[in-house]
């Protein structure tokens, strides 16, 4: 089978959807699936020569750079004139596309091309159906983009993707109208490899402020959906209780939240216990998980966390909220602790965690490896999808058979 990836841009800066989708890749690859990739980000960017799977890039070097009123179509939506095009050509040698994410001029392009190929397709919801951020000019314009983009494009598709069944219901009723064949098909990442002291060795090294103390690790975007500035405060409740604790902040800063979070961490006299790495990549994002006794994404809002699942492999407890969608496998394997996603409950988690004896600890670690073992390690969900797939492959056949027999 020859599957289509269709995304934005492989650049790993973006999160979750491309590394789930390198992952889901290489386990297909067992299996004797290939899978190739087109995206709108330029030939030329350096992410696209390190993407490990077979990539067609159609863009022209756009995507990333700040946003003005008079550029927005082409960095923000992404606009790539050549994409649809190349879909109209190429489609048709491969058995099924996936399309990963929405609204940019991927998901646009692909309800221009797929819905008439003839080829069967799916789409990946990755979250960005959620109700969080509604109301307001954004979801009023994501409505508009809905009734003629998204919308359609979800409306013929043979199925939508869903990681869990609260990202599912969640999905129901954001925009309208909502008319899709939903599936649960779950997700998850694969397990860290490499020496483990080594990378340990390269996250210290990387960051000499941090010395050898112990610390509580973020690993996400700077943004406020992830609850940033809840953490900080529920930091600087604990850091007097806590002297030998420091806290690391790791991840891209795409909208320049950060000097507004370093000005808090000064306000409340913890800056110096707070450390920003930026992005982290290989052993030193391996190392950062490896070493921090806990990892704590205080979110409004997250389809899955992808980070979460790799501090699970780590074997690190997780301090979650709520609004994390696998809050309750976390609940249900004692795998960390879930708060709600406000400065009460964030700051009663941290305060938790860290009365906890070390032997409570030291199970909740042992109970972290067995939950990704068991429900995330990226062999499992890659073999629902890989199901998923090739079931509608075959039903996609079968009915274009009855069709054409039925024409005849």
């Amino acid at each position: 089978m020859r599957v289509l990836e269709i995304i934005a841009s492989v650049d790993p800066r973006y999160g979750g959807a491309i590394e789930g989708l390198l992952r889901q890749a290489e386990a297909r690859r067992a299996f004797g699936v290939e899978t190739n990739i087109v995206c709108l980000d330029a030939p030329g960017d350096p992410w696209v020569a390190e993407c490990p799977v077979p990539t067609f890039a159609l863009g022209h070097g756009d995507i990333g750079r700040p946003t003005t009123a008079l550029n927005w179509l082409w960095t923000h939506y992404c606009y790539v004139p050549d994409f649809v095009p190349w879909l109209e050509r190429h489609i048709g040698g491969y058995d099924i596309a996936v399309v990963n994410g929405l609204w940019n001029y991927a998901a646009l392009g692909a309800r221009r091309a797929l819905p008439r190929s003839g080829i069967p397709y799916v789409v990946f919801a990755h979250g960005m159906l959620d109700p969080w951020a509604r109301g307001g000019l954004k979801h009023a314009f994501k409505q508009a983009l809905w009734l003629f983009s998204e919308g359609p494009l979800l409306r013929h598709a043979n199925a939508v993707l869903f990681t869990t069944e609260d990202e599912m219901i969640r999905a129901r009723g954001t925009f309208w109208p909502y008319r899709v064949n939903e599936r649960i098909v779950g997700y998850g990442t694969a397990d860290i490899a490499g020496d483990g002291e080594q990378q340990i060795g390269a996250f210290r090294k990387s960051l000499p402020a941090l010395g050898e103390r112990p610390f509580l690790l973020f690993l996400g975007r700077i943004h406020p959906k992830k609850g940033c500035d809840l953490l900080l405060t529920a930091f600087s409740g604990i850091a007097a209780q806590h002297p030998g604790l420091d806290l690391v902040i790791a991840g891209p800063d795409q909208i320049g939240w950060r000097h507004e979070l370093e000005a808090q961490a000064r306000a409340a006299g913890i800056d110096g216990r707070i450390h920003w790495p930026g992005t982290v990549f290989g052993d030193v994002k391996w190392g950062a998980l490896r070493a921090c006794d806990a990892f704590v994404l205080p979110s409004h809002q997250e389809n899955f966390g992808v980070a979460v699942a790799e501090a699970l492999a780590a074997g690190k407890p997780v301090m979650i909220t709520d609004k994390v969608n696998i809050w309750r496998e976390i609940v249900s394997d004692a795998a960390g602790l879930v708060a709600t996603d406000d400065e009460a409950g964030v700051n009663d988690m941290l305060a938790r965690f860290l009365t906890l004896p070390p032997p409570a600890r030291d199970a909740m670690s042992r109970a972290a490896r067995d939950c990704f073992l068991r429900r995330f390690e990226i062999s499992i969900p890659a073999r629902q999808l890989g199901r998923t797939l090739t079931e509608i492959v075959a039903t996609h056949g079968r009915t274009m058979e009855m069709t054409a027999g039925a024409i005849s």
